[in-house]
């Protein structure tokens, strides 16, 4: 199947440059708002996060009166991209040079009470740095008045760990921790999106953070080597097991996550999936007993491999290969790495050119971090690849339902990458007496509503990609998009809709505003641009557009979201493609009163044109809508006819 996504880049260099005092670009950025009290930094994997508090912390400690500096990661194996680092060499003024005894990122139970007393005689002592676990940090501070956070920095790396759930410790503490002490926050994540949909943070508490935001598109094009980004899917009948060596090309390193034990996908021995994988590929040789790597005689041709399992289940034997690929530096150290839940998040190998999932994924957050795991700049490889490996909704399963919204799911998945890894730009209106130049990465659009408020600037700013998460994950769009429903109500209906629910303080003015911004920049980003001499054309359904005559009305006649599901339909077979449609049917969003405003001038027009009324049988599902909307006016009227007779 080809690519849904395919991104190229330009390879500038400049997102690996450092300045005089060492930093990257992003780093950069976030050290000139090393002031703000709260900070959230929003940046993609391997643009250099830990590094970056370091810059920050320093400067707290050093400049600005804060006296303590705890960072807490989700795992301990986090804890090492925060060890001794050498600043001054490359021009800042000073060192990070925490103590050993302070980090508490070892062997052992994170809730431990030898950790907990560590924390605790930390927080009384004259020692600067500390770093531990979210969990660490959940049990040693529910013996602590919030007061000891007084002039202390909290730094929570990998931040979408936190929930504004009542039910979520981590966000609890840091509420209470903000609202009764005058500590400083650095929140850092590589995504914002939550697979469960809820907020990070309460709209009132996440408006006192100021938000740095480095995107994807600014750290891949800024590369030395990376020049383009596929995302692709791969639909198997049957066992997963029987198709994995499709799409496993074990000339490329590979990062291979099997599906999760609880998934329908999973054949609920991991083991066995892990043997059965390794026989796949060739034969095992030996495993190195120090390293724990197996070495395997690949069939045909004979070349020897290196495959780290990291499905293992005694931590023992899994702390020996993490070991390992820790501190591999060579390209040729290792050649596919097989896992379950690790090597996601904060885990670094740079040479991976293949991300090969199974399954599924539930969370946004999981889909981007394994994707990032893939994106590292390396001189071994100009391509990076994410393939899904995904069972493919059959007649026969009980669970054709689950396969069909898992597909569909996981198309929307790739839809919000595509939207996230490519470039931004920035939208104006345009007016009829408008002479002036239009600047690099600007569109103008006729009839577009600017942004009128800081509240519609900071979100179209920092959280447009986080609104299309949330619009994405909704289950009246997932049944929409397929381009069941008419694409002006996809616009003005549903995603309105949703923006309400995700910012219920916005005004209706303002709704409309960042409504018209997000199918705008969807649109735009999933268009195809061309140049032709001086003027720029943009493909929208199916047809060039001169950019100089976009206009809104234009743009809300068109799904924001289908191409994904053009590709789909092109590469699945009919009978796939005849079983997602009967499903979706049979679970469709109902009509009501908003859709059929606007799908009704569209009926009176299809009536004069073909002079008959759309059919409930017909093939096209958008003239099967509109039969469905006669339907429903009639039975409205009658409804009312009733009431005004009673």
């Amino acid at each position: 199947m080809p690519d849904i996504v395919n991104v190229n880049y330009h390879k500038t260099g400049n997102s690996t440059k450092i300045n005089t005092m060492g930093m990257r670009e992003m780093q950069t950025r976030a050290f000139e708002s090393r002031d703000a009290q709260y900070l959230l930094l929003k940046a993609p994997p391997a643009s250099g996060k830990s590094r970056a508090l370091m810059f920050l912390a320093l400067d707290k400690l050093i400049n600005q009166g804060i006296k303590k500096v705890i960072v807490a990661v989700p795992e301990r194996s986090i804890g090492s991209s925060f060890s001794k680092t050498d600043l001054k060499k490359d021009g800042f003024f000073a060192n990070w040079e925490p103590n050993d005894n302070y980090n508490l990122c070892t062997p052992g139970d994170d809730g431990s009470s030898s950790k907990v007393k560590a924390f605790h005689k930390f927080m009384d002592s004259e020692e600067q740095l500390l770093i531990c676990t979210h969990a660490t940090l959940r049990f040693a501070c529910e013996e602590l008045d919030d007061a000891k956070f007084n002039n202390t920095l909290l730094a929570i790396d990998e931040f979408h760990h936190v929930s504004a759930d009542a039910n979520n410790r981590l966000g609890e503490l840091l509420k209470s921790i903000m609202s009764k002490s005058n500590a400083h926050i650095v929140a850092m994540t590589g995504s914002y999106f939550r697979g469960d949909s809820v907020p990070i943070l309460t709209p009132e508490n996440e408006a006192k953070f100021t938000k740095v935001t480095y995107n994807y598109y600014e750290q891949l094009n800024g590369y030395n080597f990376l020049k383009s980004l596929g995302i692709g899917y791969h639909f198997y009948t049957g066992k997963y097991t029987s198709a994995i060596l499709d799409v496993l090309d074990t000339d490329k390193k590979t990062i291979l996550h099997i599906p999760n034990v609880n998934s329908g996908e999973s054949t609920k021995d991991k083991h066995n999936e892990v043997n059965f994988i390794l026989d796949a590929i060739g034969d095992v040789i030996k495993q190195d007993s120090d390293t724990g790597v197996i070495h395997i005689k690949r069939h045909g041709d004979g070349k020897l491999l290196k495959v780290a399992d990291l499905v293992e289940d005694s931590s023992r034997e899994r702390d020996k290969i993490v070991n390992y690929l820790r501190n591999s530096k060579e390209v040729d150290d290792m050649d596919l790495i097989i896992a379950l839940g690790m090597a996601k998040e904060g885990f670094d190998w740079p040479f991976c050119e293949h991300a090969l999932t199974v399954g599924y994924r539930g969370s946004l957050t999981e889909i981007i971090q394994i994707i990032g795991r893939c994106t590292r700049d390396s001189n071994n490889k100009t391509h990076a690849q994410f393939t899904n490996l995904i069972a493919s909704p059959e007649a026969i399963q009980d669970d054709v339902k689950v396969a069909t919204n898992n597909m569909l799911k996981a198309i929307t998945a790739s839809l919000l990458m595509e939207q996230v890894l490519a470039p931004n730009f920035k939208f104006k209106t345009r007016l009829d007496n408008d002479d002036e130049d239009t600047k690099p990465g600007e569109i103008k659009i006729r009839g577009f509503k600017a942004p009128s408020s800081k509240r519609v600037k900071d979100i179209v700013e920092s959280d447009l990609n986080d609104l299309k998460a949330s619009i994405l994950q909704d289950d009246s769009m997932l049944k929409a998009m397929p381009g069941n429903i008419d694409p002006e109500v996809i616009n003005k209906v549903l995603i309105p809709k949703i923006i309400r629910i995700k910012y219920p303080e916005l005004t209706d003015e303002e709704i409309e505003e960042i409504r018209q911004y997000v199918v705008v920049d969807s649109v735009i980003k999933s268009g195809e641009i061309k140049e032709v001499g001086d003027q720029r054309f943009i493909r929208m359904a199916d047809k060039f557009v001169n950019i100089e005559d976009l206009h809104i009305d234009l743009i809300d006649t068109i799904n924001p979201f289908q191409k994904a599901f053009e590709i789909l339909s092109k590469s699945v077979t009919t009978k796939v493609l005849k079983i997602i449609q009967d499903t979706i049917e049979a679970t469709r969003i109902k009509m009501d009163f908003e859709e059929a405003k606007i799908l009704w001038p569209k009926i009176i027009e299809y009536k004069k044109m073909y002079d008959k009324e759309p059919s409930l049988n017909a093939n096209d599902p958008l003239e099967r809508r509109m039969a469905e909307c006669i339907i429903y006016l009639k039975e409205e009227k009658r409804k009312r006819m009733g009431n005004t007779n009673g």
